[in-house]
């Protein structure tokens, strides 16, 4: 098995698009906890995905999943410090695929603003899905938000919330 490691890239670490069946085992990332957009491992529009034993230390999401990710599987992963592991954002594009079948197992999430969240933009266009996710045996320490589901994702403060304050409006 050949170990891999990537130190302190200038942006994303790894970038998976269009995949299928590919497994990351034995992988190291790390750059400095206040590195801005360092992405660790994102996956997009990708089927049968694993991360396995492996340890993510950046200061930006350890692995994202965007629209298309499907059976994905992380197991023994330790993540932190960072951003934790996070599903979307989701619903800023028309043309979006589900995420469906994630399995986030057997994991260490430490020193991170979240542990596991789902995120979807706020004012979104269309409805972001997320389906059939399962985590368990979750090692949380020193996490702020654990769990944290953000229907109203704006990062930047860049987000349209009057489309969205109209939208609760006509709802009620």
């Amino acid at each position: 098995m050949i170990k891999i490691t990537s130190l302190d890239s200038k942006n994303s670490h790894v970038n998976i698009l269009g995949c299928n069946n590919l497994t990351f085992q034995g992988v190291n990332i790390i750059a400095p906890e206040d590195s801005p957009n360092t992405d660790e491992i994102h996956i997009g529009r990708s089927i049968r995905i694993s991360i396995l034993k492996s340890r993510i230390a950046i200061g930006d999401d350890c692995i994202s999943l965007g629209n298309g990710s499907k059976r994905v599987k992380v197991t023994d992963v330790t993540c932190g410090p960072g951003h934790g592991i996070s599903i979307g954002g989701l619903g800023k594009y028309t043309n979006e695929e589900p995420v469906e079948g994630v399995v986030v197992k057997n994991c260490t999430i430490m020193n991170t603003t979240n542990g596991v969240r789902i995120k979807t933009w706020s004012a979104s266009p269309v409805a972001g899905i997320a389906i059939i996710m399962h985590f368990s045996d979750i090692t949380m320490i020193n996490v702020s938000n654990p769990i944290l589901i953000d229907q109203e994702y704006c990062p930047w403060n860049q987000c349209n919330r009057q489309i969205r304050l109209e939208c609760l409006r006509e709802a009620w």
